[in-house]
């Protein structure tokens, strides 16, 4: 019997006639309600005609998440008074309840990017609505690209319907543009909120450090927890506390020991009857329940009872190092979308309470919406789904943001090394093998190669173990993790071997039925006993390799290992695994201010599993470069980042890389590795002058410069050297010589232009110092006597520094005239008495210029 009662309370009820109005005649719809209204579970029943008087359609209903997908359904099929399978089914990886009378069916992104890839007409479904779409998951945004072009070039008469309580509408709708060229979609919008809540600003202690990386300071924990048990003192009803991460959520469970009530924990990885158990609610009369969760449980879900949401304000986001194929997950400040999402758990069934553990002055600080994930995660499982539409670069499809290039080019090269596209981007026949598996391009290629290597089962197990991280207190050694998960009875083994049955189905089908038809590679005994009847270290190795051949790991003199993509990573303290002398790594992350990786879960291997599996990255020949100051020259045969084998070539290196190294030698430490005399120093400077003044033809003679243009002026000794040794005896004066403009003609000019040295009045003739900003004259001001005009060069009046008898500095001009008339007063006052010997004139400029004392100034005379 359908419960009217309960579709009755559901505030979105209103809108369902304008939306229904807007697929009859635009055939697409932005859907937008506020949390707790209803638009997941009511308004599918009335797009199927299961409520209400429409006609009968059959509807998609894709969730960004399993447990969503299972929830929504389950609460679909409780209106409708039925179980799950009839009316109403759902579909998750691993796991169908639907068949022949389902007429709404709830399935996750990816495997409505798996219907489509198989079947792009959706022959049978009416309409596609795609919940949560501002949370801009990958699979959300590409689902929703391929439905426009269904729409466009197959389908015109699919309906679709983009549905989210905080999305922005506008551009949703811009990108649903209705086929007959109308416009942007139509936007419906309820506005109904449920019950409402109150909002409570919970500000936490001071000194609390920002997160990074999956670390959450230990002080926001505790203030989390005593908000929690603050909020159950103030009022009644379930808690839902929202917490980045697992690890988060189970220390904070810890600080709740004594709370009274049942502490529960819901996150992705927690067993389905768990996830269930917590969907349920509370037995009538039960204790109360405080349910520590992750993201999980933002959107699409009502966990009964709940009467107050607690937000840490913190949520994991994915990360990519795109140059070391390294993912990690980053601790975030929650968006205003997200935040809204979550307060909306709390007035779903009643009157609730949300609290903030933030300042209030903080939160306009937030970004609007989350990261979308186009923009931050690896790209290559996008980039294979987009190969196999038809459209490898992603330029023709409808999405909101464009995948970044960079990245784009970072799964193309990985998709290119696994075979799965060609070198255009197109997908190959083994390519979209692949996409059908429901993995992650590199799981599929270690499914694929690693069955015909080893058996689809045990392939298939160690895949499914690869794809999700089996629980922390199982290790860090792949092998034995895989043991654990055997013999084990916990929610994990049971997920395990689900989803190992379902990929050896998958394989099997995709190897044409006996999983002996592989088309990877074959070489030698499949890797040091990896072969069927090899052990579980063997299997375990190269499967990951075959996954992760970047992170294939050689131990280091040092310590720690270094992996063929150039990473170092390290191993946790009193792992088995460090006696290792080689490691095919399955899980690693590395944060922004980590200088290696850490080692989560990896595998024992040998060099010939290393070799083969990562055998596109091996290369060898002669190696000749400037290292620790000087020409390295050997022969190498290396795996990546990896050195396998080094021979010293000594004086058998090619010559052009000798001399390549050696420029790399100057371009590093400069030009100081060549001999300068004192001459070349001067004749350098002497030519910095003439280009900065008259430019062209004098040469630049800047570091850069100068080796830039090594070929015109070091050669042919550079040719000549071979060592560092070799560039100390080339001297720079002789060479920078041929830099001067010869041809030209202006080369005789140096002298004059730019002269080593000026006649003073008193006969003496000065060097003149180029070094600085302007040319400097330091000569005895006695010498200059007479002299009214201060002396150019290059038409540039000279600095004088004008000396004391004894040499040191008196005064600077860069005007005579001026300082024999305004400076030289002081002067004279301040040193006459000092040097009584030398002559003083009242007028300089008439006095006669000498380098002598006044007494044999007179004699002279």
């Amino acid at each position: 019997m359908i419960r009217n009662d309960a579709l009755d309370r559901l505030p979105v009820r209103h809108a369902v006639p304008e939306l229904l109005t807007a697929l009859a005649e635009r055939g697409t719809a932005v859907l937008s309600a506020p949390p707790g209204t209803g638009k997941t579970t009511l308004v599918p029943l009335a797009l199927a005609g299961l409520i209400g008087d429409g006609p009968r359609r059959r509807v998609l209903v894709a969730e960004p998440r399993r447990m969503a997908a299972r929830a929504a359904a389950r609460r679909m099929a409780w209106l409708l008074g039925e179980e799950v399978g009839g009316a109403v089914g759902f579909s998750v990886r691993g796991e169908r309840r639907a068949g022949p009378a389902t007429r709404v069916e709830v399935v996750t992104t990816g495997i409505l990017l798996q219907r489509l890839q198989r079947d792009p007409e959706l022959a049978g479904v009416d309409v596609v609505l795609l919940d949560e779409c501002h949370e801009r998951h990958l699979d959300a945004d590409t689902a929703m690209a391929f439905l426009v072009d269904v729409r466009a070039a197959l389908r015109p008469e699919l309906k679709l319907i983009a549905a989210s309580a905080t999305s922005d509408a506008a551009a949703w709708a811009d990108l649903l543009t209705v086929l007959d060229g109308s416009g942007p979609a139509p936007v419906v919008w309820s506005k109904g909120e449920g019950y409402g809540c109150r909002v409570l600003f919970a500000e936490p202690p001071p000194g609390i450090r920002p997160a990074y990386g999956t670390w959450v300071d230990p002080a926001l924990l505790r203030h989390v927890a005593a908000t929690v048990r603050l909020a159950m003192e103030r009022h009644e009803g379930d808690v839902l506390c929202f917490l980045p991460g697992t690890g988060e959520i189970a220390r904070t469970a810890g600080m709740l020991v004594g709370v009274d009530a049942e502490v529960l924990q819901l996150h992705g990885r927690a067993p389905a009857a768990v996830q269930d158990a917590v969907l349920r609610g509370a037995e009538p009369g039960g204790r109360r329940r405080v349910v520590l969760a992750t993201s999980v449980a933002e959107s699409s879900l009502t966990v009964p009872g709940v009467r107050i949401v607690v937000d840490s304000g913190l949520a994991r986001e994915p990360r990519m190092d795109h140059a070391r194929g390294l993912g990690s997950l980053a601790t975030v400040t929650v968006s205003e979308a997200t935040a809204t999402q979550r307060l909306g758990r709390a007035g779903r069934e009643a009157f609730g309470f949300v609290y903030r553990c933030w300042a209030e002055a903080a939160d306009g600080g937030r970004p609007r919406f989350p990261s979308p994930e186009i923009k931050v995660a690896d790209l290559a499982d996008f980039a294979l789904r987009v190969s196999c539409w038809g459209d490898p670069t992603a330029e023709g499809l409808a999405l909101l943001d464009p995948p970044p290039s960079g990245a784009m080019a970072a799964a193309r090269e990985v998709l290119g090394s696994i075979g799965a596209v060609d070198g255009d981007g197109r997908a190959t026949e083994r390519g979209v093998r692949m996409s059908r598996l429901g993995l992650h391009p590199r799981l599929g290629r270690a499914l694929l190669d690693g069955a015909s290597e080893v058996g689809v089962r045990r392939a298939a197990e160690v895949v499914a173990l690869i794809g999700e991280e089996p629980p922390r207190d199982y290790g860090d050694d792949l092998a034995g993790a895989w043991r654990m998960a055997r013999q084990g009875s916990d929610g994990y083994g049971a997920r395990w071997r689900t989803e190992a049955r379902r990929l050896e189905r998958s394989a099997a089908e995709a190897l044409g039925g006996d999983g002996r038809g592989g088309t990877g590679e074959r070489g030698g005994d499949g890797g040091g006993g990896a072969g069927e009847g090899g052990g579980d270290d063997a299997v375990a190795g190269l499967v990951t390799a075959l996954a992760f051949p970047e992170r294939v790991a050689r131990a280091r003199a040092q310590g720690g290992y270094l992996m063929v993509s150039g990473s170092g990573a390290r191993l946790a303290d009193g792992s088995r695994l460090r006696s290792s002398p080689w490691l095919a790594v399955a899980v690693a992350d590395r944060t922004a201010r980590d200088a290696t990786a850490r080692v989560r879960l990896a595998a024992v291997v040998d060099e010939a599993v290393a070799c083969r599996a990562a055998g596109h990255l091996r290369s060898g020949g002669e190696e000749v470069r400037w290292e620790d100051g000087d020409v390295v020259a050997r022969s190498v045969d290396r795996l990546g980042a990896v050195e396998l084998t080094v021979r010293p070539l000594g004086s058998g290196a090619a010559p052009d890389l000798v001399r390549e190294a050696l420029l790399d030698g100057l371009r590093r430490e400069g030009l100081g590795l060549l001999r300068w005399r004192r001459e070349a120093e001067e004749l350098r400077a002497r030519l910095a002058f003439l280009h900065r003044e008259l430019g062209e033809p004098w040469p630049d003679v800047s570091e850069g410069a100068l080796v830039d243009r090594a070929d015109e002026w070091l050669e042919p000794e550079l040719s000549r050297a071979a060592r560092r040794a070799g560039l100390g005896r080339i001297d720079a004066g002789e060479c920078l010589r041929r830099l001067l403009p010869w041809a030209s003609g202006e080369a005789v000019r140096l002298d004059e232009l730019a002269p080593e040295r000026i006649e003073v009045p008193s006969g003496s003739r000065i060097r003149v110092e180029y070094g600085g900003g302007r040319p400097v004259l330091a000569v005895k001001l006695q010498e200059m006597f007479g002299l009214a005009e201060t002396p150019r060069v290059a038409g540039v009046p000279v600095l004088v520094h004008l000396l004391s008898p004894a040499g040191r500095p008196a005064a600077v001009t860069a005007d005579l005239a001026s300082f024999w008339r305004d400076g030289y007063r002081a002067v004279r006052a301040e040193l006459r008495g000092r040097y009584p010997k030398h002559p003083w004139p009242e007028d300089p400029s008439a006095a006669v210029p000498t380098r002598h004392t006044s007494a044999r100034l007179r004699g002279e005379r």
